[in-house]
């Protein structure tokens, strides 16, 4: 099959669970929208905490995607299934650390001057969202190594297979029925532990019983902790958790300073960071097939194939994602009146999503970099780029614009400001993404 094919096929299979998950979130924003206005406004501080620890600790565990790969290409089934073993030290970690971080946000809470009228829903909805972590962090285990084979298919069922459970429990959690109380955004919160708990249980049952992870004897006795092997993981693991963590940060922090702006602030920009994740599953899914490719290719000792595998990719998802943000310019008032009725918001929100049109198209081609780069294992340089651009940058020129003023110009007390300087540093953040990667390739040719 040729490699266009394949990247694509596999990339359309990782998108629609992506797209699937991604319905969870967009689910919780229409239920608590529809709730209230302080539910939404309460979602929208909530997730934005979860997710920054979510997707930093899913993160260590996606960058043993290249690991599991490389061995696949040297055809290595049953190291693959003692690398997972070993993975799974790392992930009882992450999960701890995460527990303890969702169960104790007073700090954050006080440090972006959230209102306190929002602290005690937030505080509530993540307490849940703690015990739903480590289900969630061992499916993605489970989702990384299908994606390291080339068959993500049995992932992606189970994703929209719980999208059918998720919908009726957050609409039935939070705004009660049938004898149960009204919970309000922490209905939310309790319709996905469920899900992440079915999803762990099946996607055990899958491994137990399915021929594809039969070559991999993963049910064998647990070894006692390898050091090389953790520490080969933590070396990949960490800086790219700490990257992500500075990209996922630099994007929901803007959620947390934006809501003392008040409720009509934070509802628009939920809305806007919703579509905006929402974008962001088409290019990840090419950088996740990519990747898988990438790396396969390298296990092979087939430097040339990899370096053709990754034009490849970057092609497909650039035209796909050209498409996609201008849909999204031209429709930007329907889109946003599909959230709400209330003509202010609906005018906030249109605005803001023009700007998430262009966050869009830089954000496609830095992931598929950061993805790639992580096949020839460079991560460090990547997190002092996020850094420097997307905290420095983004987050504090936004921060500046918006509370301070630059120059002679007034403070804008408006969402806008973070959407428009985010862009601007994730258009530098892919530029020299692209040099980094290009000379990597160059290297990586030479040497073989």
């Amino acid at each position: 099959m040729p490699e266009r094919s394949t990247i694509t096929r596999h990339a359309l299979t990782v998108l629609a669970g992506q797209l699937a998950v991604m319905a969870y979130g967009v689910t919780d924003t229409l239920v608590a929208g529809r709730h209230a206005e302080a539910s939404l406004a309460a979602l929208s501080v909530g997730s934005a905490i979860f997710i920054s620890v979510y997707v930093a600790l899913m993160g260590m565990l996606q960058a043993l995607l290249p690991v599991w790969a490389e061995l696949r290409g040297r055809q290595d089934w049953a190291g693959i299934g003692r690398s997972l073993r070993q993975a799974l030290y790392l992930c009882a970690l992450t999960s701890i650390l995460g527990m303890a971080a969702l169960q104790n946000p007073h700090v954050v809470l006080e440090w972006t001057d959230v209102p306190a009228d929002l602290r005690a829903p937030v505080v509530d909805y993540l307490g849940v969202l703690a015990l739903a972590l480590p289900p969630a962090l061992l499916f993605r285990m489970y989702s990384t190594l299908s994606q390291a084979l080339g068959q993500p298919q049995w992932v992606t069922w189970l994703q929209i297979s719980a999208l059918f459970v998720k919908i009726p429990l957050s609409v039935w959690f939070t705004f009660g029925g049938a004898g149960l109380p009204a919970q309000g955004v922490v209905g939310c919160a309790w319709a996905t532990l469920v899900v992440n708990y079915l999803q762990f249980g099946l996607a055990g049952w899958l491994l137990r019983t399915q021929a594809l992870y039969t070559p991999l004897q993963l049910w064998h006795r647990m070894e006692r902790p390898d050091r090389q092997q953790i520490r080969q993981f933590v070396r990949l693991g960490v800086p790219a958790a700490l990257a992500i963590t500075v990209e996922v940060t630099s994007f929901t922090l803007m959620a947390l300073f934006i809501a003392r702006q008040g409720t009509l602030a934070a509802a628009g920009h939920q809305i806007a960071a919703t579509m905006a994740a929402v974008l962001y599953m088409v290019p990840l899914s090419f950088a996740i097939a990519t990747s898988a490719r990438v790396s396969y290719w390298r296990g092979a000792n087939d430097e040339k194939r990899a370096t053709q595998t990754v034009f490849i990719g970057f092609r497909v998802a650039a035209l796909v994602s050209v498409a996609l943000s201008a849909i999204l310019f031209i429709a930007k008032e329907t889109i946003a009146s599909l959230y709400s009725s209330d003509p202010p918001l609906i005018r906030l929100t249109a605005g803001l999503l023009a700007w998430v049109a262009a966050y869009h198209l830089v954000d496609a081609v830095q992931t598929l970099c950061i993805f790639v780069l992580r096949c020839y294992h460079i991560t460090l340089a990547p997190l002092l780029v996020y850094g420097c651009l997307l905290w420095g940058l983004g987050l504090g020129g936004g921060y500046w614009m918006a509370y301070q003023g630059i120059g002679g110009l007034a403070p804008l007390q408006s969402p806008t400001p973070f959407w428009a300087a985010s862009a601007a540093a994730l258009s530098l953040t892919a530029a020299v993404f692209s040099w980094i990667l290009a000379r990597a390739l160059q290297n990586a040719t030479f040497k073989h």
